[in-house]
């Protein structure tokens, strides 16, 4: 009795230990040949069996670029039983041949027992056939999605904060009905100064609109982004933006021996902020000094950090002769590795000196 138990103890683990879930497909490669490029997207599907003898379970599949697979067997699938995968690739803007990658793991053990295994792979191949131009890129109007476009929907200029600086944006009806521009701004630091149409623009008419940014009343240093936005009566894009990048600096220029001698002076305690080590979902802080050891107060015009992990702010606005500021960075250290390099521009109304760039580093383990 003994022993029968003992064998039959055998048996039990022995099957357990080879009882496992297998994945084949019938094929690994689904040609999709030549597709039209304005067509549509396409769906290929991929079936498999599960040829082992335990319940066979999807775990992750994972599409590259330009193609998706939401689309597949979601519940366990039995021994001998059979279950799809559908890959959808959109070919819109991407003509040539194209050959995807699909990575697939499953709960066969070889994933179960490491997490780095090779997953299978499926593939998708085709050739997109180009699309004739539109009547849009044959204008070289290819910004928005209306019937009536602007050309060039932005622009950046490197501008002293006394001056104005204007633009001319080239707009054309592709419509069968009149559009009216109206510029719809509640700043007063962009106008719009003239055009080369009335109300509205006609059917098939191309004209002009020149728009004026005064940095004056825009009262902002460094690196500037602005949006301006047209109301239209078109119906597919009534609402059109312009966008300006504007770095704006200081204008200096008006300032005589005498202003000079008199202006403020920053100095700063370093340069370059080394943080050091970071622990994942934790944060670092550390400071930079600025002293005024000219004749006159320094002002803090802006601290501008460059990238979203680095904050950086100053403790005063007005630093006084003999003075001294502290701006405060801090580095937080969530959904990043290894070495973080960025910069900080701190903005001030020293003329000698009126942007200083502070390179900071952390390290995230």
């Amino acid at each position: 009795m003994k022993k029968l138990t003992l064998l039959l103890t055998f048996l039990m683990a022995f099957f357990w230990m080879n009882a496992q879930p297998e994945i084949k497909f019938d094929s690994q490669t689904y040609d999709f040949g030549k597709i039209k490029e304005e067509g549509g997207k396409v769906t290929g599907r991929f079936e498999f069996t599960n040829v082992g003898n335990e319940d066979l379970i999807l775990t992750n599949v994972k599409p590259g670029c330009g193609c998706t697979a939401a689309n597949y067997s979601k519940e366990p699938i039995a021994p001998g039983k059979r279950g799809y995968i559908e890959a959808t690739y959109n070919p819109y803007n991407r003509p040539g041949a194209f050959h995807k990658n699909i990575r697939v793991t499953t709960n066969e053990p070889k994933f179960l027992q490491d997490e780095s295994a090779v997953p299978h792979m499926i593939f998708i191949k085709g050739e997109v056939l180009k699309r004739p131009p539109t009547e849009f890129e044959l204008a070289h109007y290819t910004n928005g999605n209306g019937m009536a476009r602007i050309k060039e929907v932005s622009v950046s200029h490197n501008i002293m904060n006394s001056q104005q600086v204007r633009d001319t944006f080239m707009v054309r009806n592709f419509w069968t009905k009149p559009v009216s521009f109206k510029l719809d701004t509640k700043n007063d630091y962009v106008r719009e100064v003239s055009r080369s149409f009335g109300e509205s623009l006609q059917p098939g008419q191309e004209a002009f609109i020149v728009l004026e940014y005064d940095a004056a009343k825009r009262n902002s240093y460094g690196m500037t982004k602005d949006v301006v936005t047209f109301i239209t009566n078109d119906s597919l894009e009534p609402r059109k933006s312009v966008h300006f990048a504007m770095n704006i600096k200081e204008d200096f220029s008006k300032l005589d021996a005498k202003e000079l001698k008199m202006a403020p002076v920053s100095q700063y305690s370093v340069v370059s902020l080394e943080m050091g080590d970071v622990k994942v979902n934790s944060q670092a802080v550390a400071k930079v000094t600025i002293k005024n050891v000219g004749r006159s107060p320094l002002l803090i015009r802006r601290v501008n950090s460059n990238s979203g992990y680095f904050k950086a702010n100053a403790d005063m606005q007005s630093v006084p002769v003999n003075g001294t500021a502290t701006v405060n960075v801090t580095f937080k250290a969530s959904n990043r590795a290894g070495l973080q390099k960025s910069t900080i521009d701190i903005i001030t109304n020293d003329p000698a000196n009126p942007i200083q760039v502070i390179d900071v580093k952390a390290n995230v383990l």
